[in-house]
C-alpha cells in the first residue's frame, strides 16, 4: 500500500516498479486539492472525545456493576451484554430517526454521542473490577471514604493498565469509523477521513492512487498507537478479560 501509494495512476495495478516511477503527485494532490487536514482534524476530534468520555462512563458503570449492590444490578448486565448481537446496520434507521428528532443531525454532537456507548467497554471493566480484593473497599469504608471517593481515589489509578488498553482500542474503533459517519453527516467540513477516502471512487471509476495515497496516511497514526500500546493491550486482555 506505501509503495502504491507513490505510483502514478498508470502503474496502480502493475506489479513491478521502479524509483524513477516513484511520484509524490498522489501525496500532495491530496493535502492540497481537497480539505485533507480538515479531516484529519474532524477524525481526531471525534475519536479523542468519545474516547475520553467512554472511558469516564464506562469505568463508572463496570464499577457500579462489580463492586455495588443494587436491585437489578445482574438484569442491567444482561442488558447491556446483549447488544452485543445488535450490530450498527441493524439499528441505523432508528438511531437516524432519533438523532435527526434531537436536531443533532450534520454535527459534532450527532457524531460522538451515538459512539459513546459500548457493552464492550463495560464488560471488560467489570471483569476487571471484579478480582480486586474487598478489603481495599472495606478498608477506605472504616475510614469514612465514599463509594465515590473509592471510585477516584482507589479504583481509578489502579484502572490504568485496562483503561489504557481500552484507550487504545476505542480510539481506533472511531478512527476508523465509515458508516454512522457517512449517515450522519452531510457537509463536507464534518466528513471524517474514512468519507473522504470513499469520495475519491466514482460510479464506474475509481482515482485508486489518491484512494491509496490517503488511506497510507490515515494508517500511519493507527501504526504508531499499536506499536506504541501493544504491550498495554494483550496484557490487560490477557489478565482481566478472561477472569
Amino acid at each position: 500500500m506505501f509503495v502504491t501509494a507513490f505510483k502514478p495512476q498508470s502503474d496502480v495495478f502493475s506489479l513491478g516498479v521502479t524509483p524513477s516511477h516513484l511520484t509524490f503527485a498522489n501525496l500532495v494532490y491530496v493535502f492540497t486539492q481537497v480539505d485533507f487536514l480538515r479531516f484529519l482534524f474532524n477524525t481526531f476530534f471525534v475519536s479523542a472525545t468519545v474516547t475520553v468520555v467512554a472511558l469516564l462512563l464506562h469505568s463508572m458503570a463496570g464499577y457500579a456493576l462489580a463492586r455495588l449492590r443494587f436491585p437489578g444490578r445482574e438484569v442491567i448486565f444482561l442488558g447491556m451484554f446483549s447488544t452485543f448481537l445488535i450490530s450498527l446496520p441493524v439499528i441505523i434507521v432508528p438511531l437516524f430517526i432519533l438523532v435527526k428528532s434531537l436536531g443533532l443531525l450534520d454535527s459534532y454532537a450527532g457524531l460522538i454521542i451515538p459512539s459513546i456507548f459500548n457493552a464492550f467497554g463495560i464488560f471488560l471493566l467489570r471483569q476487571f473490577y471484579l478480582s480486586f480484593p474487598r478489603e481495599l473497599e472495606e478498608a477506605a469504608l472504616m475510614d469514612g471514604a465514599s463509594f465515590w471517593r473509592i471510585y477516584t481515589s482507589i479504583i481509578l489509578p489502579l484502572s490504568r493498565p485496562i483503561l489504557a488498553a481500552l484507550a487504545i482500542l476505542f480510539f481506533l474503533a472511531n478512527w476508523n469509523s465509515f458508516l454512522w459517519p457517512l449517515t450522519v453527516t452531510s457537509s463536507k467540513n464534518l466528513w471524517v477521513v474514512q468519507v473522504a477516502i470513499v469520495s475519491f471512487q466514482g460510479q464506474y471509476s475509481g482515482s485508486w492512487n489518491y484512494v491509496v495515497a490517503a488511506s497510507s496516511v490515515v494508517t500511519i497514526p493507527t501504526m504508531v498507537l499499536f506499536l506504541l500500546f501493544q504491550r498495554s493491550i494483550t496484557e490487560s486482555i490477557k489478565t482481566s478479560g478472561l477472569k
